[in-house]
């Protein structure tokens, strides 16, 4: 307008005014990618920190991890016993690398004689995941894992499991696994106790870091083009591809919606359809969605996890949607079993191996949760 009437003063005041808040707009998008780009590991001088001579613990290997300090450290942490801060931010800069190189979904083949272990939600039960290793032995490259998402929270022993993971997973890049769950978020971190157990055994600093690790970790594997896993489920919409889930933008924290929230966030249900979730967040899917969404992506079934299982697992929607689950006796409360799942690649069946809870020092769960959220679990 301004160009063909050029006298025009209301078009010229009009002009002025969108001139200004284009530039104040992107001005604020400078900032906030400003913010963006600041990591904590920009902040850290992890070589000047110094490993006191009192300090008796495991430590890496000029800076490496290996099988003998993943033994060690496991010890360590059983026997309550706190990991050097220096080592701590060594594995979580180092494994913020390795998890920001992969896609959104990772694809994996196993070979005819190979097999893999995918176990559920573990929530800070450190001893339970122990127990998980000495029954179906440390991982390897002959014995891979992966893990399901919701490694924190809730028990009192999170940051013990978080390091141990992610330190195999360092050790282990190509043949241990790791997804993202809804429980490796700011906002149920806040709640439910992993925040506040960072800072009582370490700094609010090692957390914010924490929360950029977690926003590295990828939303979805396939496994041989057949099985598809992750924490939640499916969509609240048809026609979502494995190609729309490899362009999520995963660094941020999930959306109120759309297919990341649903990938961390979603039940199955019996009856067809979709429903609102129990949990207010994100939809329940019944067996024709999921019959609709295997056929459309040629996949064979879904594993999934987030929901506790008297037996550790179930299988629904006519033997098309799994859920493993491997917090036994979950909060101390449930006296639910725990389960992982074999499936080797000659037939991709799964096998379904439960477990009954160990004994853990008394250390309630929620010891480190909102102080309204303690009040609930008297």
């Amino acid at each position: 307008v301004v160009k063909v009437k050029p006298n025009d003063k209301d078009a010229k005041m009009k002009y002025q005014e969108c001139n200004k808040i284009v530039k104040q707009k992107a001005f604020e998008r400078a900032i906030a990618n400003d913010e963006l780009k600041r990591s904590v590991v920009d902040s850290l001088d992890i070589e000047s920190m110094t490993i006191e001579d009192d300090y008796t613990g495991p430590k890496l290997e000029d800076g490496k991890v290996t099988l003998q300090f993943m033994k060690d450290l496991m010890q360590w942490f059983k026997d309550q016993k706190k990991l050097h801060r220096k080592c701590a931010y060594q594995i979580l800069v180092q494994v913020k690398e390795v998890l920001s190189k992969l896609p959104s979904l990772v694809e994996t083949t196993l070979g005819e004689k190979e097999s893999i272990t995918i176990c559920g939600d573990i929530h800070g039960q450190y001893y339970d995941l122990l127990n998980i290793f000495e029954l179906n032995g440390l991982p390897s490259e002959s014995n891979p894992y992966l893990f399901n998402g919701d490694f924190v929270d809730r028990g009192s022993f999170s940051v013990e499991v978080i390091l141990v993971l992610f330190g195999f997973k360092l050790l282990l890049p190509n043949h241990f696994h790791v997804l993202r769950g809804n429980h490796e978020t700011d906002n149920m971190n806040q709640m439910y106790g992993f925040e506040g157990e960072v800072k009582a055994k370490y700094t609010s600093q090692m957390f914010e870091l924490f929360s950029e690790v977690f926003q590295w970790l990828p939303l979805a594997q396939c496994i041989n083009s057949k099985i598809l896993i992750m924490h939640g489920g499916l969509f609240s919409e048809d026609g979502i591809t494995l190609e729309d889930i490899k362009k999520i933008d995963r660094n941020r924290q999930p959306p109120d919606s759309g297919p990341m929230c649903d990938l961390l966030w979603s039940d199955p249900q019996p009856q067809n359809g979709r429903s609102v979730s129990k949990r207010g967040v994100s939809c329940q899917f019944g067996p024709d969605v999921t019959s609709q969404f295997l056929e459309e992506n040629k996949l064979d079934y879904i594993i999934r996890s987030h929901e506790v299982k008297p037996e550790g697992y179930e299988v629904t929607h006519n033997g098309k949607c799994i859920t493993v689950f491997s917090a036994p006796n979950y909060c101390d409360q449930m006296g639910n079993q725990g389960s992982y799942i074999h499936l080797k690649g000659s037939d991709l069946k799964p096998i379904f191996h439960q477990f009954k809870t160990v004994p853990h020092p008394n250390v309630k769960p929620m010891a480190y949760a909102n102080s309204l959220l303690q009040m609930g679990m008297m």
